[in-house]
């Protein structure tokens, strides 16, 4: 049973979803739960309306199965995580639902993964065999879209630390300051990447380039995932636009409200393409860019999939410097500064030959979801049976 940070169905799969998959595929019963949410925003929040209309919609597909038998579900909850009370209630609120649903799809003591601190306290309360701690943020330095106070958020992630069995990080950042009582139980699970499928659209005439690309002009600077005002360098693109007016930047996924780059000319956003067509709109693009704004504590920490998708496809990729891609700064273009990014980018239109794609792409080819699920599953079968032994000599002794 996996509490995910995001929802099933938002439009880009995160890692829970490949691991959740795959788990699936290997014969496993496997519960997804939509984020219960960090809590919602201020009432004065520009996307408190949006976001609260997101999450009815998930309501109201109660329980559902995905395509591989995974039973996905938004169980009701009390958007609130500040308070004792609140807390309590939704403990018990998940509790009831959560047991009802494992009663009706035959799951007993399912190993618990927990990937958002306010899950922390239903840790305990569904008979579970083990408790795996996914850490993919910097939870309490995330201020910009919920109103919980950072240190109950803080509070929550302690608990979750303390009774974790497995504690997985997503970046490097994130493990270099784990406790050090937790460090025995702690690991790298790096994002990976599905990489038959983003492949393809660096194959020369493996994929129709969408017709949405086709029309824009090149040179195409591409994008795809979260399009937040706090997330993307606007001050960048701006600039761009105005001393690089032939470059045209292409911006996929869920646009928020705020951004103040919308009405510059050479600026394109595309709503949300599904997984499978989106690598024929990355097909499309001359350079695969990363334009974040990384002085920000919360993006610093952060370790995008998108990096190793871009990979894949063999373009050429520049990124906003996060330290969890420092090791692959060899077929990387990490720029230091917003000079650095236009620079890096007219270096990487220039690029020729095929030398530079091969590199990227090995780079990533073997670390797949495949690879990573089958190395979580076989540390989560070693702690099993160390807490099988355990229970086994206690009863002896």
């Amino acid at each position: 049973m996996c509490f995910g940070g995001e929802d099933w169905w938002y439009h880009h799969p995160h890692s829970k979803n490949h691991l959740m998959r795959r788990f699936a595929r290997a014969g496993n019963r496997v519960i997804f739960v939509n984020s219960i949410s960090m809590g919602l925003p201020g009432f004065g929040h520009k996307d408190l309306l949006p976001r609260l209309a997101r999450k009815l919609r998930s309501y109201a597909k109660l329980a559902r199965r995905s395509g591989e038998g995974i039973t996905v579900v938004s169980p009701a909850s009390w958007p609130f995580f500040g308070s004792r009370a609140s807390r309590a209630a939704n403990r018990l609120l998940l509790t009831a639902q959560l047991r009802a649903l494992m009663r009706l799809r035959g799951l007993s003591e399912p190993v618990l993964w927990v990937a958002i601190p306010t899950a922390a306290e239903m840790i305990g309360e569904l008979g579970e065999s083990l408790v795996v701690y996914h850490v993919s943020d910097k939870y309490d330095e995330n201020h910009m879209d919920h109103a919980t106070d950072p240190e109950a958020i803080r509070r929550l992630h302690r608990l979750a630390i303390e009774r974790a069995d497995l504690i997985f990080y997503s970046g490097r950042k994130l493990l270099a300051e784990a406790d050090a009582p937790a460090r025995p139980r702690s690991h790298l699970l790096e994002q990976a990447v599905d990489f038959e499928h983003w492949s393809r659209a660096g194959t020369e005439g493996a994929l129709a380039v969408a017709p949405e690309i086709v029309r824009i002009p090149r040179p195409r600077l591409g994008y795809f995932g979260a399009i937040e005002p706090w997330l993307v360098d606007q001050e960048l693109v701006s600039r761009a636009a105005r001393e690089r007016p032939e470059w045209q930047w292409i911006f996929i996924g869920n646009k928020s409200r705020g951004l103040e780059i919308e009405g510059l000319p050479n600026v394109h956003f595309l709503p949300p393409v599904a997984y499978d067509e989106l690598p024929r709109y990355a097909a499309g693009f001359d350079v695969c860019v990363l334009p974040w704004e990384t002085e920000r504590a919360f993006t610093s920490y952060g370790s995008a999939i998108k990096v190793r998708e871009y990979l894949a496809t063999g373009k050429p990729v520049v990124i906003s410097p996060l330290p969890e891609y420092e090791h692959l700064s060899h077929v990387l273009r990490i720029a230091r500064s917003r000079e650095d990014f236009l620079r890096l980018v007219e270096d990487a239109l220039a690029e020729e030959g095929t030398e530079g794609a091969r590199a990227r792409q090995d780079a990533v080819m073997d670390g797949t979801w495949d690879a990573r699920a089958e190395w979580v599953s076989k540390l989560i079968e070693e702690a099993l049976a160390a807490k099988a032994a355990a229970r086994r000599k206690s009863r002896e002794s």
